[in-house]
């Protein structure tokens, strides 16, 4: 982990420094420490320990007691130099971990998730990673892979490397209001960051609460750790412990910091108040200081080899975690076991100690560029160039081959139209199956324009999960598609037929809600409440709902329970609802499977039975709403016999439940006969 300045900072009263500078070795070996724990909680336990929570605090700890010495004796924060040089410390050992996982990807990962990758590649890079997290961990549509991105581990760097630009500014400010207000300095800096201590917890208890996946990676629900770390580097010089129980704060804390990740969910319960734990623990540590007692934890702490193993810990925390992710899609296991673990930890101490003394050490104490800012920064730019154009290699070279083998689709990219009898799937040997694997952030299917609150006269809450095709003088017949991504995957059918047609389609769609009656939360519900009610004031041709739910663990599809109800509602007022049968779920990602096996492997391609019933419950809707009208493209999407992951050299899934927008479109002239005859057009 990234922590900036030497290991130096004031004693804990009753204490004596190992030296004459001020110098904090237990400090150092507290920081080996924490990020030993988090290598060994990743790598053996699978857990999360709270040792970056530990690293927070030893990060605001030392950035505070630098800028208080600068104020005190004078000197110049020199802002612009002081964010170059942390930043030449920093980018050089990160670039070398995001160049080797961009190799590592290539090589290991499947390919579906290297879009992903590129992508927090540069997020990383930018020091924005847990924004990219915080985003994904409430996109129901992103794809549930954050556990094991090689890349995860940057989201703490971010949030440090955002604090670092924050945390100085801070303090000069602070230091503004000093002089400008003649007040000490130092009590200025106990309010500014005594009120970031309050307002930052009580959003992040709040925000835990409410949206705890968002807020583990939110910066604001983080910077209480730091202004915590702040606050202890004010008050510790004016602590007066005696030995003894300097001795006992620091053994207490150093056992309720190794057993935080044992006793508390930390990824499912931090950052709230109970982040406080490793905090406290941390700062008794710290508050312990060097008690000189035979007995002391500072003893422990300061042994030579667990110090020097500080010097390597930020280089430690950034090779483990895709060092580990490899090893685990290497070996196709969920856990590491007891000798997998011990080679990628013996990996791991080898890169960093090679990092740390051939890339991060040299350009630290890079004379040649300390000289001048514009040399520090030529670094810096060097750093970037060398991690962004292989990514942005990587990702003109994706595209260039996918627009490459769109150009061959049309006659080795059949699709469901090898389903109908009339057509031989004779695609050349080598073709490409499309979409491309890395390719599907581009297979949801969508309509082109948003919808407007006021012109489509519904709640402004509705309208954010609300988009039409383009707005048209005179539309021959109007369609709304509503309820969840399944009924969203197809509009790939439904928008073409609109736009040969000169159809209006609007969706209302919210991710995991289906149109129903049905309680399925207060979410749903508001969403289906003002569905319904825009649904009887725009008064449209037909409502296009999906009908049933199907099950990836058994054979067995059923009815949308509360949908009867719903539909005879809008069929009263006149609105023809017509409902499509689901397609199949499956119990693996059916995209991952043909990644790994082939697309014609038996694997990916389970018998029809065991996803589905032989015949749809449509009876059950029916009893509740007689004239309610429904398709069945079943046997466009499974074979006969099997439900395969590949037809007609096309994928069919781009999960284990939906359906590309590629394969979608294929279906189109089955779709459009059931959908004609249904709706009586």
């Amino acid at each position: 982990m990234a922590v900036p300045g030497t290991v130096r900072a004031g004693l804990a009263s009753g204490g004596k420094s190992s030296g004459t500078d001020g110098y904090r070795p237990e400090v150092q070996g507290l920081r080996a420490l924490a990020v030993l724990m988090v290598v060994a909680y990743h790598v053996w336990f699978g857990r999360v320990s709270g040792g970056v929570d530990i690293f927070l605090l030893i990060s605001a700890f030392l950035i505070s007691i630098s800028f208080l010495r600068r104020y005190e004796t004078r000197r110049s924060f020199d802002l612009g130099r002081y964010w170059l040089h942390l930043f030449k410390r920093l980018l050089p050992a990160a670039c070398v971990v995001l160049i080797a996982t961009l190799v590592g990807s290539a090589l290991l990962l499947p390919q579906y998730r290297w879009p992903d990758v590129l992508e927090q590649t540069w997020a990383s890079l930018f020091y924005r990673q847990n924004t990219v997290l915080a985003s994904n961990s409430v996109d129901y549509y992103a794809a549930d892979d954050s556990l094991s991105s090689p890349l995860q581990h940057f989201w703490s760097l971010s949030v440090q490397g955002q604090v670092f630009i924050l945390w100085p500014l801070l303090f000069t400010a602070s230091a503004l209001c000093s002089r400008l207000l003649h007040l000490e300095f130092r009590r200025v800096v106990l309010v500014v960051f005594g009120v970031l201590f309050l307002s930052s917890l009580a959003f992040s208890v709040h925000e835990t609460y409410t949206n705890q996946a968002s807020a583990y990676f939110d910066t604001r629900a983080r910077l209480w750790e730091f202004a915590f770390g702040t606050l202890l580097a004010l008050v510790l010089p004016f602590l007066h412990l005696s030995r003894p129980v300097r001795v006992v704060c620091g053994w207490v804390g150093l056992g309720a910091m190794l057993s935080v990740g044992f006793l508390l969910d930390v990824q499912g319960q931090f950052p709230g108040y109970v982040a406080l734990w490793p905090l406290v623990a941390a700062a008794l540590v710290i508050v312990a200081g060097q008690t000189r007692s035979p007995i002391g934890v500072d003893r422990f702490l300061s042994w030579k080899p667990l110090v020097r193993m500080g010097d390597w810990s930020y280089a430690l925390y950034l090779w483990h975690w895709p060092l580990l992710i490899f090893f685990l899609v290497w070996q196709d296991e969920p856990a590491a076991g007891l000798v997998g673990g011990v080679g990628v930890v013996t990996l791991s101490l080898l890169l960093a100690y090679l990092t740390t003394r051939w890339i991060e050490r040299p350009v630290r104490t890079l004379e040649w560029a300390d000289k001048r800012r514009r040399r520090t920064l030529a670094v810096l730019l060097a750093c970037v160039v060398l991690v962004g154009t292989p990514a942005a290699g990587s990702q003109a070279g994706l595209n260039l081959y996918v627009a490459g083998r769109e150009m061959e689709a049309e006659r080795n990219n059949p699709g469901a139209a090898v389903l109908t009898g009339s057509l031989e799937n004779r695609a050349e040997p080598d073709a490409a199956v499309l979409p491309a694997a890395w390719a599907m952030q581009d297979e949801w299917a969508s309509l082109p324009e948003p919808c407007d609150a006021q012109e489509q006269s519904m709640a402004q809450a509705l309208a954010n999960n609300c988009s039409r095709t383009a707005p048209r003088n005179s539309a021959g017949r109007t369609i709304v598609v509503v309820g969840d991504s399944h009924a969203q995957q197809w509009l790939g059918a439904i928008a073409p037929l609109a736009e040969e047609n000169n159809w209006a389609v609007t969706a209302l769609l919210l991710g995991g809600c289906s149109y129903t009656t049905e309680d399925r939360g207060e979410r749903c519900n508001e969403f289906t409440e003002e569905a319904e009610r825009y649904l009887l004031s725009a008064k449209p041709d037909v409502a296009f709902v999906v009908a049933t739910s199907a099950s990836p663990i058994e054979p067995q599809d059923e009815a949308v329970r509360g949908l009867g109800q719903a539909a005879q509602t809008l069929l009263e007022e006149g609105i023809q609802v017509i409902g499509i049968r689901d397609n199949p779920r499956f119990d693996v990602n059916m995209l991952h499977c043909s990644e790994r096996n082939g697309p014609s492997s038996k694997a990916c391609s389970p018998p029809r039975t065991s996803v589905l019933t032989e015949t749809p419950p449509f009876g059950e809707l029916l009893a509740d709403a007689p004239s309610m009208a429904f398709l069945d493209l079943t046997d466009r999407i499974c074979r006969p016999d099997s439900c395969p992951a590949v037809i007609g050299n096309v994928r069919v899934y781009l999960d284990d439940n939906h359906l590309t927008k590629r394969y979608v479109e294929t279906l189109v002239p089955a779709f459009r006969t059931q959908f004609l005859a249904a709706a009586g057009w």
